[in-house]
């Protein structure tokens, strides 16, 4: 099972509550590749200087959070060839028609409209179809919008052992299993998400105890003062027993009984995050402060990846004909 994130903005209470908690529960059931996906990135990123530094930052995140490297394997994209390798071979599978017909290209390039708009954005999916065939996965979780991301891989593939032989897995696209649906704690009619135009309502994995506890005071409820779950008539109040009954292993509804107040309700939310968060941080500090453990870290899935990315790699060289060194 292969799920990659991107190291771009930080991460945040809605990333851990809804998949990465999921990451950690779920390297027990499957064989695990998390990949850092940092050549992706490259189609938003123009400060130089700033993708090494938030990659080991997402790393030290990834592990703080619960992966463990003697099960998991966490690696970094830019670290294994392979994957620009095999995403020429995909480029050259796919067709031109088939990418511009991908809607998140549309819709991102739409939004750039006046911008830059990178050429990588087109061939995006290329990159991750190598990503997700290099390691043979059979199940992909993946949320609504990316499903057309898998079904084109899936395309690629078939087409690809059309052509040359049996060579590449076909990957399913899966529901991941259900994590806390977290909203913004200003507009919690939409997700918390790092692409907010601001932060307010933002809970970041290394805020400070006392800016958790200052977003939580400040969140919006509603005027009828009754604490009671109902997502869709008081969708302040939801977001705060969903996340206080998540943090403290209960139910919303459950929780709920315990109020007649929003001031305790976003108190008791609050003082549970910062709670739950504290070893977290703790963990991702110890791994800043000793890079050389965090590099071993790396490393080791790095090796664990490239052992598998380079065997799918040869497969396809040898499929297609291609002159061995």
């Amino acid at each position: 099972m292969l799920s990659c994130i991107q190291p771009t903005g930080e991460v945040h209470l809605g990333n851990y509550l809804g998949a990465l908690r999921n990451w950690v529960s779920g390297q027990h059931e499957n064989d695990v590749f998390h990949g850092i996906v940092d050549l992706h990135a490259l189609t938003v990123t123009e400060t130089p200087g700033v993708l090494g530094d938030q990659t080991l930052s997402l790393a030290a995140m990834l592990f703080a959070v619960g992966l463990d490297p003697d099960v998991a394997t966490v690696f970094v994209q830019s670290h294994l060839p392979q994957h620009s390798q095999m995403a020429w071979i995909m480029e050259c599978t796919v067709s031109y028609g088939e990418l511009s017909r991908m809607t998140q290209f549309k819709d991102k390039a739409a939004k750039r409209e006046a911008d830059f708009v990178s050429a990588g954005l087109f061939t995006y999916p290329a990159l991750q179809a190598a990503d997700i065939l290099l390691y043979d996965a059979n199940e992909v979780p993946v949320g609504d919008d990316q499903r057309q991301h898998i079904e084109i891989t899936r395309d690629i593939a078939i087409r690809f052992n059309h052509r040359f032989g049996d060579t590449f897995v076909l990957p399913k696209a899966v529901t991941p299993k259900a994590g806390a649906r977290v909203m913004d704690l200003q507009n919690p009619e939409n997700k918390m998400s790092k692409s907010a135009s601001g932060d307010a309502g933002i809970v970041y994995m290394l805020d400070e105890p006392a800016a958790i506890e200052r977003k939580f005071k400040r969140a919006v409820t509603d005027s009828d003062s009754v604490v009671a779950y109902d997502r869709e008539k008081k969708p302040g109040v939801a977001n705060l027993l969903e996340i206080l009954a998540t943090a403290t292993d209960s139910s919303p509804s459950a929780v709920a009984t315990k109020y007649s107040q929003y001031g305790p309700l976003k108190s008791d939310a609050g003082a549970a995050v910062i709670a739950m968060l504290a070893p977290i941080r703790s963990r991702y500090q110890e791994l800043m402060n000793d890079r050389s453990e965090l590099a071993r870290l790396i490393r080791r899935g790095d090796d664990r990846a490239e052992a598998v990315a380079a065997a799918t790699l040869a497969r396809a060289h040898a499929a297609i004909g291609v002159l061995p060194r």
